[in-house]
C-alpha cells in the first residue's frame, strides 16, 4: 500500500512539474495575439523632431497599426531627435541587429550604398508626383534590392521630406554668383559636394544633429534642407535669409534590419510592411502641407524669404547638367538616371 501510494505521489509530482513548465513557457510568450510564442520590441530611430511629419505619422499610423495588429505582441518605441545616435550610426548598428528600425534620408544610406546618391541629383524630378512614382516603382525597387544585398537592410517604404531650399546668414541668393565663397552645410552626398563646389560655394558635410550649433557658432554660413526640416528644427532662428530653390529632392526611407526581419513570423512581416506603406502615405500628406505652411511662418519670424526666378533656376540647372550629371552617369550608369527621370511628365 505504501509502495502504491509512493508511486502515485511520484506521478503527481511529475505531472505538476510538466504542467508548471508549460505554464512558464506560456507566461514568457506574448499576449493572446502572438502566434509564435514570443514578444518583440521595435526601436524606431530617426533624427527629426516630434513636430515633424515623420514623427507624427509614426505616432498616428505605424505604432497603433503594428501594436494593435499584433494584439500587443509587438511593442514599438519611437526615438526622435537622434536619441540613439545619428541615422548613419543607427544604420551601422542595424546591420548587426542592435537596432531594429531607422528612418533616415537617401544621403544617410548613400554612405553605405552609393547608388542612393542619385536621389539627390539636382533637378532630377520636376514634381513630387514624379518622384513618388519613381520611388514607389522600378527606381525605388532597384535601390531597395541593392540595399538589401549590400548591407542587409530592408527598405519598407520611401516617404520624403520634399524639395530642399537654402538658408544663410550672409545675403539673399538670387543667382549662382550669390553663393560664391559661402560655407554651406550639405549632406554627405558626393554629388551635392560637387554641385555646390561648382556653384562657387564651400560645401561642408556634417550630420544633421550638428547643424544648428554650426549655424549658431558661424562654423557654416548656411545650409540647405526642406522647409519643414528648417522650421521644425528651428534652423531659421540662426539665419537671416531663405531662398526657395527646390534644387534637390530628398527621400526618407523607412528601414528595418534584415537580422530582425528574418526573426519575425511571416504574418508580422506582412503587418509591418503594410503599416510602413500606410505611414508613408500619411507622412507625405503631412510633409507637403508643412512645407507650404512653414515657409510663411519662417517669413513671419523675420527671415527674408525669396524664390528663385525662372531665369535663375535655369542657371542653377545648367550648372548641374554641366557637372554632376556627367559624374553621375560615369559613376552609376546612365540607365539608372534614365529610369528615374522617365517618370517626369
Amino acid at each position: 500500500m505504501k509502495k502504491r501510494f509512493a508511486w502515485i505521489m511520484v506521478a503527481v509530482m511529475v505531472f505538476s512539474i510538466f504542467a508548471a513548465g508549460c505554464g512558464a513557457r506560456g507566461g514568457d510568450s506574448s499576449s493572446e495575439g502572438s502566434t509564435d510564442g514570443q514578444t518583440y520590441t521595435i526601436r524606431l530611430a530617426y533624427d527629426v523632431a516630434e513636430s515633424h511629419a515623420s514623427h507624427i505619422a509614426a505616432e498616428e499610423v505605424f505604432v497603433p497599426m503594428v501594436e494593435e495588429g499584433s494584439n500587443g505582441a509587438i511593442t514599438v518605441e519611437l526615438y526622435p531627435n537622434s536619441q540613439l545616435g545619428a541615422v548613419p550610426e543607427c544604420i551601422e548598428t542595424m546591420r548587426t541587429g542592435g537596432v531594429e528600425m531607422a528612418w533616415g534620408s537617401d544621403a544617410d544610406i548613400a554612405g553605405f550604398v552609393e547608388e542612393w546618391n542619385l536621389v539627390g541629383l539636382p533637378y532630377l524630378w520636376t514634381s513630387l508626383d514624379a518622384a513618388h512614382e519613381a520611388l514607389d516603382g522600378d527606381f525605388g525597387e532597384q535601390l531597395s534590392a541593392l540595399t538589401e544585398e549590400k548591407i542587409g537592410v530592408k527598405i519598407l517604404a520611401i516617404p520624403d521630406v520634399g524639395f530642399r531650399n537654402i538658408t544663410n546668414s550672409k545675403r539673399p541668393i538670387e543667382s549662382v554668383a550669390d553663393l560664391k565663397g559661402m560655407k554651406i552645410r550639405t549632406m554627405t552626398n558626393t554629388l551635392h559636394l560637387e554641385y555646390f563646389t561648382a556653384l562657387g560655394a564651400i560645401p561642408t558635410p556634417m550630420n544633421f544633429s550638428e547643424v544648428f550649433t554650426a549655424l549658431q557658432q558661424g562654423t557654416v554660413d548656411g545650409q540647405e534642407n526642406p522647409t519643414a526640416m528648417i522650421y521644425n528644427n528651428k534652423l531659421y532662428e540662426a539665419q537671416k535669409y531663405m531662398t526657395i530653390s527646390e534644387h534637390v529632392y530628398t527621400a526618407a526611407p523607412i528601414m528595418v534590419s534584415m537580422k530582425f526581419w528574418d526573426s519575425l513570423p511571416e504574418e508580422y512581416q506582412t503587418l509591418i510592411q503594410d503599416a510602413a506603406i500606410k505611414t508613408r502615405d500619411r507622412q507625405r500628406e503631412i510633409i507637403t502641407q508643412q512645407n507650404t505652411d512653414y515657409a510663411k511662418d519662417i517669413a513671419d519670424a523675420g527671415v527674408a524669404v525669396n524664390e528663385l526666378s525662372d531665369e535663375a533656376k535655369k542657371e542653377f540647372q545648367q550648372v548641374a547638367i554641366d557637372t554632376v550629371y556627367k559624374t553621375a552617369a560615369e559613376t552609376y550608369g546612365q540607365e539608372l538616371i534614365d529610369m528615374a527621370a522617365a517618370h517626369n511628365k
